[in-house]
């Protein structure tokens, strides 16, 4: 996959991740807001039915008063008699003015006469005795005659005479029970924008967030309003549809989890398709080579005088088996790590002295630094140099990281080596005055066919495999293998290996 494609791609999914995202917002929201809707609605039928049952419990005190007047006094009340017995009884004269509570009566019906004329002798009650006044006061009152009489009940008597903060709390739960609305809430009941003494204790008035209605409405007009406010709306709300925005929450995150394992992986896999590209590519190189020496090489033994030559023969022939067995130590190198992976290299181990491991690596470089007029230094400061390893495979590391010295030092390459006891370990450290690595290269030269590129793709041959070998081997004898270097100055590799005592 081409780098447009990929960022093409990559660009879409996470397009459509965030398109995901942006309408799950949108749909969360929008339940919300439903929500929030019908919580309205079912919050306004209940002051509805709410203001119903004030205005039968109203009714229900109207008829006591009126009956009690008419057992005491064995005739049927007016209105103007009824009006008596109210806490705020006027004449005709006076004038109703503010009292200490806000819920009494702030002005009187200029057009009332108190005389047997007019509206007074049209609201007159028709009634027998006895206790069910009530009843047969429905039976003969008009329903706008009631509606007079009811607004007289209700005017002219404060309104905690016949409405009681309990009372009206117990109707207002019930309700909210019946409409399946399970909450916390305070309620108060306001005249012309005036509190009174009926509410919850903890009512606070804020405007445009309560619910409100008018109750005793009389044509179109009403002083009492029911205030009824929700402290946790908010909270019911959303846990209405909590449940579902909880599922939507978790597969969202499920495909957001998904879709960075994707870009991940797709990261990985473009990696590692360079880098195996990279390694084929240098493979090809490393073959090639060899290859074309091997062929150079017999087809000068075919020629007349050279095959009369045996010394020149000898030579070719020595020629051709150093370079078949340089192919041979590649392809072994990618077999090891290739059964590495798989877990079926067998590792015996031994006691060995690491001096001599060291030493024996030393010898399969020597002549390659003496070529290249360089030095190798021998520092072993370690009195106890006893170990349990395998001693092929722990040379093979060891020369891995020797000939990585040599080729990335640029000139006569120069290494240290250097060995010390450390409690009940020993440590080797490999050191070079060679090229350096960036601190990326550091985190990334044990991962399998990575090699920091330099510009040529083959200017330091080699195909990224050698420090996985090592890496996969000194993890198999429990060793501990770290990196220190700096661009331009060096690089050191330090083994730790534990002792055996």
């Amino acid at each position: 996959m081409n780098k447009t494609r990929f960022r093409l791609l990559v660009f879409f999914m996470s397009l459509s991740l965030i398109g995901i995202i942006l309408v799950q917002l949108y749909w969360v929201n929008s339940s919300l807001k439903t929500s929030g809707e019908q919580f309205q609605y079912n919050v306004q039928h209940v002051l509805e039915k709410t203001s119903y049952r004030i205005g039968k419990e109203a009714e229900k005190k109207f008829y006591k008063i009126a009956e009690d007047y008419l057992d005491s006094t064995g005739h049927e009340p007016t209105r103007a008699d009824l009006l008596g017995v109210y806490q705020y009884s006027k004449t005709k004269d006076a004038k109703i003015i503010y009292s200490e509570h806000l819920t009494g009566n702030d002005y009187r019906e200029e057009d009332f006469d108190n005389d047997d004329s007019g509206i007074v002798k049209k609201g007159r009650l028709k009634s027998g005795s006895g206790r069910n006044f009530d009843d047969k006061a429905k039976g003969v009152i008009s329903s706008n005659q009631l509606s007079l009489y009811l607004r007289d009940f209700r005017e002219y008597n404060p309104i905690e005479l016949w409405l009681t903060s309990q009372e009206l709390g117990d109707i207002i739960a019930e309700e909210l029970s019946k409409n399946k609305i399970n909450i916390e809430f305070d309620f108060a009941i306001y005249k012309n924008q005036l509190a009174t003494s009926i509410g919850s204790k903890t009512f606070k008035y804020i405007p445009d967030n309560h619910e409100d209605y008018a109750i005793f409405d009389n044509n179109g007009r009403s002083r009492f309003a029911l205030l009824l406010t929700f402290p946790k709306k908010e909270n019911f709300l959303f846990r209405e549809i909590f449940s579902i925005t909880l599922l939507s929450i978790i597969f969202t995150l499920i495909i957001i989890i998904a879709y960075l394992s994707a870009i991940n992986q797709l990261i990985k896999q473009k990696q590692i398709s360079e880098i195996k590209t990279d390694f084929i590519n240098n493979m090809t190189h490393e073959f090639k080579t060899p290859i074309a020496t091997i062929n150079l090489a017999l087809d000068a033994i075919k020629n007349p005088k050279i095959f009369t030559d045996p010394e020149k023969v000898q030579r070719y022939l020595q020629m051709i088996r150093d370079e078949n067995k340089r192919m041979h130590a590649q392809v072994e190198n990618v077999l090891q790590i290739s059964k590495l992976d798989k877990r079926e290299l067998d590792i015996t181990k031994d006691q060995a002295d690491i001096h001599e491991v060291i030493e024996d690596a030393i010898e399969h470089v020597h002549l390659i630094i003496e070529k290249r007029n360089g030095t190798l230094t021998k520092h072993f400061d370690a009195q106890r140099t006893t170990a349990l390893l395998n001693d092929v495979h722990f040379t093979n590391v060891l020369v891995n990281i020797l000939d990585n010295a040599i080729k990335y030092s640029p000139e006569e390459p120069v290494i240290d080596i250097h060995t010390e006891n450390v409690k009940d370990f020993i440590l080797i450290k490999i050191k070079d005055h060679g090229l350096g690595m960036s601190k990326v290269t550091m985190k990334r030269i044990f991962e399998k066919f990575y090699r920091e590129h330099t510009g040529d793709i083959h200017n330091v041959k080699g195909h990224g495999l050698g420090l996985a070998y090592v890496k996969r081997i000194i993890d198999d004898h429990n060793c501990h293998i770290y990196v220190e270097s700096e661009k331009g100055k060096g690089s050191t590799f330090i083994i730790k290996m534990p002792l055996i005592n």
